[in-house]
Formats: C-alpha cells, structure tokens, sequence
C-alpha cells in the first residue's frame, strides 16, 4: 500500500483511495491491538475440571463432637460453684434458677439442691485452668459414646480418636495425624469408618431459656476436613440423629487457585504457622487466629477451643466478655477478620442418606447385648458410616485464560490481515528508514565540506567523490532533447561533436 500512496505516476485518486485504505486497516489495527492489550492487563482466568483416579485415597479426618457440652449427671460441688452461672443453673449469686427447677425431676432436683448447699463448703481457689479442667472431666468421654468402630473391616477403638476443643467443648478427631494418615484402597460400604455410638441423652443438661449457647439438637455434629486444618465444626459440621443409620458417600475434591493479580487467594510460606500446630494455611486457622485476636484483645485471656500460649479465661469472664466479644467476632467476620482462599485446598463432596434403626427385630436383641432397654436404644444410638464412593478425585484448577504468547499471536494475525505485514516486514522497515537517515546525515556532512576546485578546460572532469554521489539514473535523468543527433547511437559520434556531451554519462551508467 505505501509504493501506491506515494509513487508518482500514479493518479491522485488512486493514490488517495490507497491512502484511505492503509488508515482504515492501520486504524482497525490499532483498535484491535487495545483491545488485546486491555484484555490481557484484566488478568482473564477459566475454570478447569477433570475426573483423576488414584490407586489410594487419604482418608480425611473425622471430628465427632457432642452437642451437649457438660454432662448434667457429673457434676460436683466446686464445679456447680464456679460455672454453675455460665452453665445457667445459678444466678449471680450462686443460688439455683427457679425456672431451672421447675423443668426438673424429683429426684434430680432434690439432687441438684443438696450439690447446691455451701454452708460447710470452702470455695476452690481461681485458676487459669477451671474452664479446661472442666470441659476435660465433664465432656462426653469417647470411652462412653464409643459403642462400636470399624475402619475398612478392622476394629478400632478411643485409642484411634485423638481429643481436640471446639466451641462445643471436648471433641474427637479420627484420623487427624498429618503425618500418618490412614489411607483407603477401595470405594464403597465397609471400606471406610463405621462407628456405633451412644449419645446419653439422659445426661444433657436442662433446657429452661434461650441463649446464644443453648442447643435443642440431640446427636452428633460431624465435621469431614483434610488433616492439614482444624476443625471448624460449629459452622461446617452436619447433624447426625440417633435412631438412623447415616450413610455419607464422600469424594475428594482438589481445588488449585491463582494469586494475585488473576485471583485473591493467600499461599502458604513456608515456615509460617498461622495457627500453632498447622504448618499451613487454611481458612478455619485463620479464622480461630482472628477470633482469639479480638478475645485476647477485649478480655486479655483467650478461650479454651482457641489454640496458643495466652492465660485461659475463667468462668466470669466467659460470662462478662469472652462469650459477647466471641459472637461479636463471628458476626463481623467479613469486616474484621480478612481470611482469603488458600491457593491450594482439600475439601470433601458429600451425599448423605439414612435408614431407621433399630428395626423390630433386632431392638430386643441390641437391648441384650448392651444391656439398655429399647426406648433407650432408639434415642441413643446412632450408626455413622463414612466411605469414599470411588477411588478417584476432582480436580478444580484455576488457569491463566490470556497471556503474553496470546496477546503476540492476536497481534500477529490482525497485521497479517489487515496490513498485511509481519515481524520481518517490520525490520525491512525500520531497516529502511535507518538507511534513509544515515544517507541523509552522510550528505549534510558532506555538503558541510569545502568544495574541490575545477581545472579549467573543455574537458568536463568528476571528482571520485561527486561520482559517487550521483547515481546512474541521475546522470541519465539530466540529458536533455538533442544531446544525441537522432538515428544516431550514443556512442557513434561526429567529428565535429566534443566527447564529453554524451561518452561520459554512457560510462557511468
């Protein structure tokens, strides 16, 4: 397009259709390339999802917890005194909640009124210890819920749950090593965790009013989670009821995130411990990490289920702060605590379904065998049974959508189509224009020189330095009409002709 925009013998119009035609394409061109350029600075990102299989699975940790924190039933003197209030069985002034009483049996209010006789009582002596001595003794014990444990056909028992605090109070985690994970090498029923467990309704506490504590619930909170992070139960847990059979179908999913600028996850450094104890990061650490944060900051203490080295907050404080600072905290999470995706995650897909149980037939003889009666094994027991569904795994990564390569490729194509050039038509040209300015810059230099002088003479003579200059087509360009006799060739002269009118510019040509 240049060579008909600015060759001479051709006519304006063309020369300005041409001219119209190489702004139109260099334009769209432009257009184009910004909007590539822009496409690419928005960091685009796509979702990519596969089916991998694996000749073995890690299996994931499993928390069980009680929903009910203290046992009603354990109680002693010292403990009535000291959390009796934050349990609400005592006013302010340690004597018992008439509403309280009024739900109570005969012979638990009796009870509950002779723990609650100080007359020759000395009180314990404070402790940063109470809260954790207390959730120790008085939560529901693996050893007492654990009817029956199975894992992949094999028996197990409490030695396999490891205890761990909660908001809940005590709980258990199986399978929580980091270290040495059990691992699975089949799917489906019976190639995972099968327990049994008894839940001792009969040892929750009473229910008489509404708090942001009180849990009506009667069963289990489950919580499925890799080992790498704890448990965050009371928000990401399932209820399991008793009188049913659960059945959870898990699969693991593997999800892959991109930091910033195409994403906002948060990498793991190594060497950096977010929570004490977990060597990475993970949401529900950074989330106990923000909460003990705003405890520790309001009540100068932390709570039990908040892992570190800080003095543990005792049973008034839990009652006058730790308790209000704590659902404060939770409540503006998004606004307090900046916890983002981890660029790496674990996470577990679950389908859950259940079965009454016991049946007719074999209430009676689950009664014999643990010696309950069947009311109590139909509100008590319940059957959890955890299992891969295959051996395989998600896997969600995050990709680059748009990159640097891409951006050169939709560059190249929209020259190729719409100039028609390329990268080496591009240095032709920039080799062209640096061939044009250095010849310029050798004739100024060379103009700025003295000029030789001429002999006198007929004879016309070239120094070799304007013979150089001046080119064969100039020479020729300069002959004018009559310089050769017509019929005549240039080298076929007359007589009476001087050489110089017409032999030298032959030469030089």
């Amino acid at each position: 397009g240049l060579h008909y925009m600015c060759t001479r013998p051709q006519s304006r119009l063309r020369r300005l259709l041409w001219s119209l035609a190489f702004l139109a394409s260099a334009g769209l061109l432009a257009t184009g390339t910004a909007d590539r350029l822009h496409h690419l600075l928005s960091h685009p990102v796509h979702t990519r999802a596969r089916l991998a299989w694996a000749p073995r699975l890690r299996f994931p940790a499993v928390t069980l917890c009680n929903p009910n924190r203290a046992r009603f039933l354990r109680l002693t003197k010292p403990d009535l005194y000291s959390v009796g209030q934050w349990l609400g069985l005592a006013q302010e002034n340690r004597s018992l909640v008439p509403e309280m009483l009024a739900v109570l049996g005969e012979d638990r209010r009796a009870w509950l009124t002779r723990l609650a006789n100080y007359s020759r009582f000395l009180p314990p002596r404070r402790s940063e210890r109470t809260m954790q001595s207390f959730f120790h003794r008085l939560g529901h014990q693996i050893e007492d819920m654990l009817v029956e444990c199975r894992f992949q056909g094999e028996r197990c028992g409490p030695q396999h749950f490891t205890p761990v605090y909660t908001r809940y109070g005590k709980c258990y985690t199986f399978n929580g090593d980091r270290r040495n994970p059990r691992v699975t090498r089949q799917g489906g029923m019976g190639n995972g965790l099968e327990i049994m467990l008894d839940i001792q309704q009969e040892e929750y506490l009473p229910i008489w009013r509404e708090t942001n504590e009180t849990s009506f619930e009667a069963g289990i909170r489950v919580q499925i989670h890799s080992q790498d992070e704890p448990p965050y139960i009371h928000q990401l847990g399932f209820g399991v009821s008793p009188g049913f059979q659960t059945f959870v179908s898990c699969q693991e999913q593997r999800l892959t995130y991109l930091p910033q600028p195409w994403g906002n996850c948060r990498a793991s450094v190594q060497g950096e411990q977010t929570l004490p104890g977990y060597d990475t990061y993970s949401i529900a650490a950074c989330r106990l990490q923000c909460e003990k944060e705003a405890v520790v900051r309001s009540c100068h203490c932390r709570m039990v289920h908040m892992p570190g080295n800080e003095s543990i907050c005792s049973p008034n404080v839990y009652i006058e702060c730790a308790d209000h600072t704590l659902d404060a905290a939770v409540e503006d999470s998004q606004e307090r605590c900046s916890c983002p995706t981890p660029c790496n995650l674990t996470r577990y897909g679950k389908e859950i379904s259940m079965v009454r149980i016991p049946n007719k037939g074999s209430a009676r003889y689950l009664a014999r065998k643990y010696n309950k009666n069947e009311t109590y094994i139909r509100e008590n027991f319940l059957v959890l049974d955890i299992f891969f569904e295959a051996l395989n795994y998600e896997a969600i990564e995050q990709k680059k959508a748009y990159d640097l390569a891409g951006l050169l490729g939709d560059i190249g194509g929209q020259m190729g189509l719409f100039i028609g050039a390329s990268i080496l038509t591009i240095l032709e040209i920039l080799d062209y224009v640096y061939e044009v300015i250095r010849d310029r810059v050798s004739r100024v230099l060379r103009r700025s020189k003295p000029p030789l002088k001429k002999p006198s003479g007929s004879i016309a003579t070239l120094g070799l330095e304007e013979l150089k200059d001046q080119s064969p087509c100039e020479t020729l360009g300069r002959h004018v009409e009559g310089t050769y006799n017509a019929g005549i060739l240039p080298n076929h002269h007359h007589r009476h002709h001087y050489p110089h009118q017409g032999v030298f510019e032959d030469f030089a040509c």
